[in-house]
């Protein structure tokens, strides 16, 4: 099954570049690229890519508010791109929906690899980015008249902690198979539950509680 990708970028070259080196997969194709965050959100609704490459600053509407519409409607999965790994507005990217967060920089196999990975309904948990980006994130938005960190739910098993933990750490269900002595199948399990439980709708979220409820820091 072909996975069909949107790129928005407000640089030609830039765009150019990502859709040459998403056309280079038999499994991925480049169905278009735009401009603007006003564009994407349209050729998205037109389009229904299943990942939308989307650039953070961009003329008309930023790739903030972009990403933010098309996860609303369901029209597509956004995995971002930014120039520096502490770039502010990515933060607010969490709370739109994204997916992940790639730097321009990435090596082409690795962009291919995480488009794929969030095609699949994960998220991209890059170590390097995403841990940083949401640490910094949760700090934000801690208010300072709470005193104590909100608990994860007492349905959260010990096992499910332990996952969750690894989750946070960036790890994959195969590393964490691998970690725990258990079956890819089972982590598996351990996230679908964790998700629900957590109700939380991609790993991204699931990182976000476990910073929020001291279970890692």
């Amino acid at each position: 099954m072909t996975i069909r990708v949107l790129v928005a970028d407000d640089q030609q070259l830039i765009r150019i570049g990502l859709a040459g080196i998403v056309d280079t997969a038999p499994d991925l194709q480049s169905i278009g690229s735009v401009a603007t965050g006003r564009d994407a959100v349209a050729a998205a609704a037109e389009h229904r890519p299943d990942v939308v490459l989307m650039d953070v600053r961009m003329p008309e509407m930023d790739g903030i508010e972009a990403t933010r519409r098309i996860t609303t409607a369901g029209h597509a999965r956004v995995l971002m791109l930014t120039t520096f790994d502490l770039d502010e507005y990515v933060f607010g990217a969490l709370r739109a929906g994204a997916s992940g967060f790639l730097l321009k920089d990435v090596p082409p196999l690795d962009l291919l690899s995480a488009v794929r990975t969030v095609a699949q309904g994960e998220a991209l948990l890059a170590p390097r980015v995403t841990k940083r980006l949401i640490a910094a994130y949760v700090n934000r938005q801690a208010q300072p008249h709470v005193k104590e960190r909100p608990r994860l739910p007492e349905a959260v098993t010990t096992r499910e902690r332990e996952v969750l933990l690894l989750v946070a750490e960036g790890l994959t269900n195969a590393e964490i198979a691998e970690r725990l002595y258990i079956g890819a199948g089972t982590v598996k399990t351990h996230v679908a539950r964790l998700l629900a439980k957590l109700d939380a709708r991609d790993r991204v979220q699931l990182v976000i509680h476990a910073y929020r409820s001291g279970l890692t820091g």
